[in-house]
C-alpha cells in the first residue's frame, strides 16, 4: 500500500475539530484542501503554502469534483479525506418533518457517501490507495430526547464506514470513523451557560471533562498515517468513557 498520504480534503475546515484538523495536517507538512462555508473562518488561516481554501458547502457537488479536477490538473492527487462538515438539529421527534430529515441527511450523510465516491474513484483512477476518516459522533450509539434526526445520520455514517471500508479494502483504500463525545468546539461556550445541563454531562463522563478539538484532530492524524496501516472500518469512540459508564 502507498502510505504516502500527503495532500487531504478536510470538510468542515473553518471551526472546531476541521480548524484544528487542518493546522495540525498543515504543521505535520501536509498539503490541506479546506472546504470552509463560512467565508469568514478564511482568517483564521494565515502565512500558510501548503493550503488551498475553499469556499463553499458540501452539498455542491459540481464544486467537490472541481476541487479533485484541480487537485489532478497541479499533480497533488488528493489521498486523504477527512469528512467533518455537519449540522446538528435539535427538535421534538413528533415535531420533524421530510424537509427536516432532508436537509440533515443531505449534510450530514448524503453528501459523505456522495464525497466518498468522488475520492474513490479518483484514486482508482489514478491507482493509488487512500484513507478516510469520518466524523459520526457517540450520538448515532446512544438514546438523547431531541436528537432522533441528527444521531439516525450519525448512525448511519458508521455503518456506511464499516461496508466501504470492506468493499474497498481490495483497492488498498481504508476507511475509519470517529465518534466524538461532548467537546469544546464553536457551540461550547452557549451550552456551558446552561448550567444545569452542562453540569449533567460533566456527571456522566468518568473523566469529568469534555473532549478537546486538538485531541480529536490527534486521532484523525493518527487514522491517515501509515502506524494505522491495519485499522480498517472501524468506529473510535473518543468520549472521555462516556459510553462505557
Amino acid at each position: 500500500m502507498n502510505y504516502k498520504i500527503n495532500n487531504i480534503l478536510v470538510t468542515g475546515a473553518g471551526k472546531g475539530i476541521g480548524q484544528a484538523t487542518t493546522n495540525l495536517l498543515i504543521s505535520k507538512g501536509k498539503y490541506v484542501y479546506a472546504l470552509i462555508k463560512d467565508k469568514n473562518d478564511n482568517k483564521k488561516f494565515k502565512g500558510y503554502n501548503n493550503l488551498k481554501i475553499i469556499n463553499g458547502d458540501v452539498n455542491n457537488l459540481n464544486l467537490i469534483k472541481k476541487i479533485f479536477k484541480d487537485a489532478n490538473k497541479n499533480k497533488k492527487i488528493i489521498t486523504g479525506l477527512v469528512n467533518n462538515a455537519g449540522i446538528r438539529q435539535r427538535k421534538d421527534f413528533l415535531k420533524i418533518n421530510k424537509i427536516d430529515l432532508k436537509n440533515i441527511f443531505d449534510t450530514n450523510f448524503f453528501s459523505v457517501f456522495y464525497l466518498m465516491q468522488i475520492f474513490t474513484k479518483n484514486l482508482i483512477e489514478k491507482k493509488v490507495s487512500g484513507a478516510i476518516v469520518n466524523i459520526s459522533s457517540i450520538v448515532g450509539q446512544t438514546g438523547f430526547s431531541e436528537l432522533s434526526s441528527y444521531a439516525s445520520t450519525k448512525g448511519a455514517l458508521i455503518s456506511l464506514t464499516k461496508c466501504f471500508a470492506t468493499e474497498m479494502a481490495k483497492y488498498k483504500i481504508r476507511a475509519n470513523s470517529i465518534s466524538p463525545g461532548f467537546t469544546e468546539t464553536s457551540y461550547f461556550k452557549n451550552f456551558k451557560k446552561k448550567q444545569k445541563l452542562y453540569n449533567w454531562t460533566l456527571s456522566r463522563i468518568p473523566l469529568k471533562r469534555w473532549g478537546r478539538s486538538d485531541e480529536i484532530s490527534n486521532l484523525i492524524f493518527f487514522l491517515l498515517s501509515k502506524d494505522a496501516s491495519y485499522i480498517n472500518g472501524e468506529n473510535i469512540n473518543i468520549d472521555g468513557g462516556w459510553l462505557s459508564s
